[in-house]
C-alpha cells in the first residue's frame, strides 16, 4: 500500500528572512483593497497541522544534566571480574589467545575449555608461556585435549576455542596461586578498567528581525517563547527559532560523531584527525555512535511474524544476560518496531498461540485486549516502550528514505563510575548531559539580544536574538545499551 502526501505542504522554514509579506494583510494590492465591500472572515489562530513539531525531551526522560568546567570529560568503567578468553587450541592442549593478546591465567588454575562446536571439558593449567600468550591445558578425562571424544581442535586463527577459569587446585605443601610457576615470582591478577572520554561541542543559532517588522502587526495571532503572544509575527519566528535550537541541542547529542581519520578508531590519540577538524569541527560523540562503538546492535524485531520477533527478542535478552544488564529498561522505537512488539505480545495472550494468562493485566480481559502495550516483563527484565517522535518525523530520520536506526534500548537506572574531577566514585544515570558552566558563565542554554531593538549594542536597526549551548553526552555502561538498526 502506497501513501502519498496531498497538496504542497509548507513544511520547510524560510532559510533567510522570517518576516514575509504573506504574513500580513495588504489593503492596496487590488484584491483586498479598501474599496472591497467585504473583508474576509479571518481565523486568527494558526492551525497546528503537524501537531507537536519539537522532538526534544528524550534526554530529559532518561538522563540528568550536570555542570562541567572542562573541554572534555573523562571517566572510567570497571572491567569484568572473571577471566575468559577466545583463541585456538591444538591437540597437545596448547591454548593461544586470539589476535595476539595476552592472558592472566596462572599455573594451578582449573578451567572449562570449549571447542565452540558443542563439546566442553574441564582442564588444569600446567604451564604458561613467558610472554603470557599461551597456556597448556591438561584435561581431567583424557591424556590430551585431542584425545577427548568429540572435542575438535583447530589452529586456523579463527578463535575456534574458548576458556574461562572456574577455580584452582594444588597439592599439599605447595606455593599458592600468586606464584607464576615459571620464574617463581609473584604474579597477582590486577583489576582492570577502561577509560572513556567525550568532548564538549558548541551549538549556536540566531534570529534577526528589522525594527520596522518588529513593530508591524500581522493578521495571525501567534505565541512566542515564555508565554509571549499577540499579533506580532516576530514572536512566532523567534519562538520557532528557540524550539528548533532546543531540538538541535538534543539531536547533536544523538547524532554527533567525533572527527577521526578512521571511523572505527575513536581513542583519544585519533580525535581531531578527521577532515572536518581542519574546518574547526572536531565533533562530539552522540548516543548512536557510542552504542555502535561500545554497546550492541540488533536487526531483530522486524515484524516478520510474532514467533520470529519473539525469538529475536529473546536473543537480545540473552545478550543482556551475558553483559550483566540491569532489570529495568526503556525502549524508544519507531512506529514499525512499536507495532511489531505489540503484535508479538498480543500473540502471547490467551487468544493467541500458546497463550498466557491475564495475570500480567491484573486479570482484566479488557486490558489484555488493549493491544497498545506500553510496559511488559520478559524473563527477568522489565521494558517500558514508547514511540520516539524523532524516528517518526518526516522532516527528520523518517524522511531519509532508509531507516538505518529503528530504536534504542536504554537502561533505566544509575551506574557507579570514578569521577576524575571529584576524585571519587559517583552514582549517575547511564545517560547524562554535561554542560559548560562556572561561577561567572553558564553555557547550558544561553540567550542574549544585540543591535538597537530590544537592546542597544549597535546602530543596526534590528533585533538579533542569539542562542548558544556548550555540552556533550556521557554514555556510561555502553554494554547495557542496544541499538535496533
Amino acid at each position: 500500500m502506497a501513501i502519498t502526501a496531498g497538496g504542497s505542504l509548507n513544511a520547510v522554514a524560510a532559510p533567510t528572512k522570517a518576516t514575509l509579506t504573506s504574513n500580513y494583510i495588504n489593503f492596496i494590492d487590488g484584491t483586498t483593497g479598501w474599496e472591497q465591500q467585504y473583508l474576509p472572515d479571518l481565523m486568527a489562530g494558526e492551525v497546528e497541522r503537524y501537531g507537536k513539531r519539537t522532538i526534544s525531551g528524550f534526554l530529559a526522560q532518561v538522563g540528568a544534566e550536570e555542570a562541567s568546567s572542562s573541554d572534555s570529560v573523562v571517566w572510567s568503567e570497571q572491567g569484568r571480574l572473571h577471566l575468559r578468553y577466545d583463541g585456538d587450541i591444538v591437540d597437545a592442549g596448547t591454548f593461544t589467545v586470539g589476535s595476539g593478546g595476552t592472558h592472566a591465567v596462572r599455573v594451578g588454575a582449573t578451567v572449562l575449555l570449549s571447542d565452540n562446536k558443542g563439546t566442553v571439558i574441564p582442564g588444569y593449567v600446567s604451564a604458561i608461556a613467558a610472554d603470557w600468550t599461551t597456556m597448556t591445558i591438561l584435561p581431567y578425562e583424557a591424556a590430551t585435549v585431542g584425545a577427548v571424544t568429540g572435542f575438535l581442535t583447530d589452529t586456523d586463527g579463527t578463535n575456534s576455542a574458548s576458556v574461562f577459569v572456574y577455580g584452582s587446585e594444588f597439592g599439599k605443601g605447595t606455593n599458592g596461586l600468586g606464584i607464576d610457576g615459571k620464574t617463581n615470582t609473584f604474579a597477582a591478577v590486577e583489576p582492570s578498567f577502561q577509560s572513556f572520554r567525550n568532548k564538549m561541542v558548541i551549538i549556536k543559532d540566531t534570529y534577526r528581525v528589522s525594527g520596522s517588522d518588529a513593530s508591524a502587526i500581522g493578521w495571525v495571532e501567534v505565541s512566542g517563547e515564555e508565554g509571549q503572544n499577540g499579533y506580532y509575527w516576530y514572536l512566532k519566528a523567534n519562538g520557532d527559532t528557540m524550539a528548533r535550537f532546543a531540538d538541535y541541542c538534543e539531536m547533536t547529542l544523538l547524532e554527533g560523531k567525533l572527527s577521526v581519520a578512521n571511523s572505527t578508531v575513536e581513542d583519544a590519540a585519533n580525535v581531531g584527525t578527521g577532515a572536518s577538524s581542519a574546518a574547526g569541527a572536531a565533533g562530539t560523540q552522540g548516543l548512536f555512535d557510542a552504542i555502535s562503538t561500545y554497546g550492541h546492535t540488533s536487526t531483530g524485531v522486524t515484524g516478520v511474524n510474532a514467533a520470529t520477533d519473539l525469538a529475536e527478542f529473546d536473543a537480545m535478552l540473552a545478550k543482556f544476560d551475558s553483559q550483566g544488564a540491569i532489570e529495568e529498561n526503556m525502549m524508544f522505537v519507531n512506529r514499525g518496531v512499536s507495532l511489531a512488539v505489540d503484535d508479538m505480545l498480543a500473540s502471547m495472550n490467551s487468544y493467541g498461540a500458546g497463550g498466557t494468562s491475564y495475570g500480567v493485566f491484573d486479570n482484566s480481559e479488557d486490558m489484555a485486549l488493549n493491544l497498545g502495550f506500553s510496559g511488559f516483563r520478559r524473563g527477568s527484565y522489565d521494558f517500558y516502550k514508547t514511540d520516539w517522535k524523532y524516528l517518526n518525523d518526516g522532516a527528520l530520520r523518517a524522511g531519509l528514505g532508509y531507516n538505518d536506526i529503528r530504536g534504542a534500548i536504554v537502561p533505566a537506572g544509575t551506574s557507579s563510575v570514578y569521577d576524575e574531577t571529584l576524585g571519587k566514585n559517583m552514582k549517575r544515570p547511564f545517560l547524562h548531559v554535561r554542560y559548560r558552566a562556572s561561577n561567572l558563565e553558564s553555557r547550558k542554554l544561553k540567550t542574549w539580544i544585540t543591535d538597537s531593538v530590544g537592546a542597544v549594542t549597535s546602530d543596526l536597526d534590528a533585533m538579533t536574538v542569539n542562542y548558544l549551548s556548550e555540552r556533550c553526552l556521557i554514555t556510561q555502561g555502553g554494554n547495557n545499551f542496544m541499538l535496533l538498526n
